[in-house]
């Protein structure tokens, strides 16, 4: 029974694909940036050894003394985890490529696949009075990707528009159904987002189409375009809609906000 006493839940969303390069962290950053225009309060987990969406919101390493390695495996209060950003209502766990010896230290813990779900949950994160979390995963179907799902509402899957990429959803499908039945019964999946998307190329047309007929509903309307701006946001640690707000890119991400949002009944 939920806790009446407690604000409404954040809406917690794992981004995940297995396959690197298909804009799964550009689209983290871009993302919370253009629902924190709509004036939602958005929490990014970086749940990446890499740290790409850390290093894409402004967060120096040298700044990154408490991380997602901590929210997990260490009792370190969420005041000290969470971190603000240069864009308003949009904050922050960032990642250290200590993250990528978590697996191992998770291995023997009797609630390694729930750790994330629980730290998420606590009753300090009300203070924070978050509308949506966004997670963003690792390259890779390992124990960080399985707790994102645990404490996922629901997966935004990215998918570049290149040849085979409907073949490498199969594994992903797999492991959501099997995370369904293991740990988190009402795992959905938010939606399937078309990236590095080129109208002037058949291949993302016929990509599209097959995503079309093969996903039905389930694929966004939203497409985000292939944009050199875009690509040049990370360089500069702020996302595309502070970078250049009127390119296709800043667009594209504001329409996919206003898309999530309107899904979501708000």
């Amino acid at each position: 029974m939920p806790d009446l006493s407690r604000p409404k839940a954040p809406k917690i969303i794992a981004i995940a694909n297995q396959k690197g390069g298909v804009g799964k962290t550009t689209t983290t950053i871009n993302l919370a940036a253009g629902l924190a225009e709509q004036d939602k309060r958005v929490l990014v987990v970086d749940l990446d050894p890499q740290g790409n969406a850390s290093t894409g919101l402004g967060v120096e390493v040298d700044d990154r003394q408490y991380t997602t390695y901590d929210l997990l495996l260490d009792d370190v209060a969420l005041d000290d985890v969470v971190q603000t950003t240069s864009t308003e209502g949009l904050l922050i766990v960032p990642a250290t490529v200590d993250l990528s010896s978590a697996d191992i230290e998770l291995f023997s813990n009797e609630k390694r696949s729930f750790l994330l779900h629980d730290a998420l949950r606590q009753t300090q994160m009300d203070a924070f009075d978050l509308d949506y979390i966004l997670i963003d995963c690792p390259p890779s179907l390992n124990l960080l990707t399985v707790n994102a799902m645990i404490a996922a509402q629901s997966v935004l899957v990215p998918l570049q528009s290149e040849f085979f990429a409907l073949e490498g959803l199969s594994q992903l499908m797999l492991t959501i159904r099997e995370v369904r039945q293991s740990g988190n019964k009402d795992l959905r999946i938010e939606g399937v987002l078309l990236t590095m998307y080129d109208r002037r190329n058949n291949l993302s047309q016929q990509v599209e189409s097959d995503a079309r007929s093969n996903l039905g509903e389930l694929v966004f309307k939203t497409v985000i375009p292939r944009n050199v701006r875009v690509s040049e946001a990370p360089s500069f640690a702020v996302p595309v809609l502070s970078y250049d707000s009127s390119s296709k890119g800043a667009q594209a991400y504001r329409d996919l906000a206003a898309e999530l949002i309107k899904n979501n009944g708000e």
